[in-house]
């Protein structure tokens, strides 16, 4: 009798389309106003991915906490392909390579957060930029997942093709050592 992972794994030995993968990689930091905490926010973020920050604007105005429509309000990084691998590596280390079952959705993404940017292994503390948190929303495709996206002749993924979650726990188990904690043990 063969255990769930291990039947995974023998599906992927016999298909490797089926086998699951980073598609990319999110982070986000939500500083909630604009000037210079965003400013130092987006520094923070540029120096950890190497890459050019984009910012979110706020939706709505909450005249309590001092925001207003379309004021920015955080910085958002996309890492995709090797950089998301490196990237999630550093993430998984701040987290000390466990991940809570409740961090997954039920097609395989999953996202976490830290609360201090200084987890991350090779950083320093930066006396004018202060200590940051951050999330990362990680989505997970399969070979194949380009159809739904193409410009022409756009279709649908099936349903026996998406990634599951079973799937996404057993890859990350493989390819990243990580340990999947349950809800409470968290």
């Amino acid at each position: 009798m063969a255990t769930e992972e291990e039947a995974i794994r023998e599906k992927w030995q016999k298909n490797p389309m089926t086998k699951p993968r980073v598609e990319k990689i999110t982070v986000n930091i939500a500083v909630g106003k604009s000037g210079e905490p965003l400013e130092k926010a987006s520094k923070i973020l540029e120096n950890l991915t190497k890459q050019k920050v984009s910012h979110r604007k706020s939706k709505k105005t909450i005249k309590d906490w001092g925001l207003r429509k379309g004021d920015p309000v955080s910085c958002i990084v996309t890492l995709r392909k090797e950089k998301a691998s490196e990237f999630l590596r550093k993430a998984f280390t701040a987290v000390g390579n466990k991940l809570s079952k409740d961090a997954f959705d039920k097609e395989g993404n999953f996202a976490f957060g830290i609360r201090e940017h200084l987890e991350l292994p090779g950083e320093r503390y930066q006396p004018e930029l202060g200590i940051i948190g951050m999330d990362f929303a990680v989505t997970m495709g399969k070979s194949g997942y380009r159809v739904q996206t193409r410009r022409l002749y756009k279709s649908k993924v099936g349903a026996k093709h998406r990634v599951t979650v079973p799937e996404s726990i057993c890859f990350l188990k493989e390819a990243f050592e990580i340990e999947i904690v349950g809800a409470n043990e968290s």
